[in-house]
């Protein structure tokens, strides 16, 4: 997976789709506007869901993420991998206390030319349905409704490898859940073990998303708008 997303709905939109399968009460309230972002990207604050003790919360945390100890020894990760990180040292901690949910729309892959890997063509990649998508995260973050972050506060999206046609563009994507399984990975009493086994196991698979090329504008952090999802008619590749 490369480094953007789009998170552009209402957050009930998202809330909605998980509240059918876990009945829990939303704590802190969201706004009722709009997210509007159509490039999302790394180090920007995001719209995170997670499980607390008292109940659903949907707050905003920095998108990357390094334990203390790795910090200012090398850049922060963005994803981690879902075939290691239970066991990675740099994410096991978070795999057992920092399972957490990105709501999103859809996201983004470059296809580089094979001859010449300085040409590429981004794509938008979504669901066939037309709903909103749940990538598994980790991440350090504070809770009971402490919304002051700490140093280290942040998340990643685990990946998983692509599949056939989907590694015509690129070879690794989000690790994006239906809402009931959403809902499960959340949970704070599921077990790591039990956790590894729905990340490995339990993922969408290829066939229900569609992909279609945009325009390079997305390329720049500095622009947004809904202009950038739309397809373009002629693609570089």
């Amino acid at each position: 997976m490369c480094g953007r997303f789009a998170q552009y709905r209402v957050a009930y939109e998202y809330l909605d789709k998980i509240a059918v399968q876990l009945p829990l009460p939303l704590r802190g309230g969201v706004n009722p506007e709009p997210i509007g972002r159509y490039n999302v990207c790394p180090q920007s604050m995001v719209q995170l869901l997670h499980q607390d003790d008292d109940g659903l919360r949907m707050d905003s945390f920095k998108w990357g993420y390094a334990p203390l100890w790795a910090q200012g020894k090398r850049p922060p990760a963005i994803n981690a991998r879902v075939e290691t990180a239970a066991t990675s040292k740099f994410f096991r901690d978070i795999w057992q206390t920092g399972r957490a949910i990105v709501p999103a729309d859809g996201w983004y892959e470059w296809k580089k030319d094979a001859s010449n890997p300085k040409i590429k063509q981004p794509y938008y990649i979504t669901l066939r349905s037309g709903e909103p998508m749940f990538f598994a995260a980790l991440g350090r973050f504070q809770r009971g409704g402490s919304l002051e972050p700490r140093d280290g506060d942040g998340f990643v999206v685990i990946t998983s490898s692509s599949e056939a046609g989907m590694l015509d563009i690129h070879d690794r994507r989000p690790l994006a859940l239906s809402p009931e399984y959403a809902a499960q990975w959340m949970a704070p009493d599921l077990p790591p073990s039990e956790a590894e086994v729905l990340a490995l196991e339990h993922g969408l698979c290829v066939e229900e998303f569609q992909w279609h090329p945009v325009g390079r504008a997305v390329g720049n952090a500095r622009n947004e708008g809904p202009e950038l999802i739309n397809p373009i008619a002629h693609p570089l590749l």
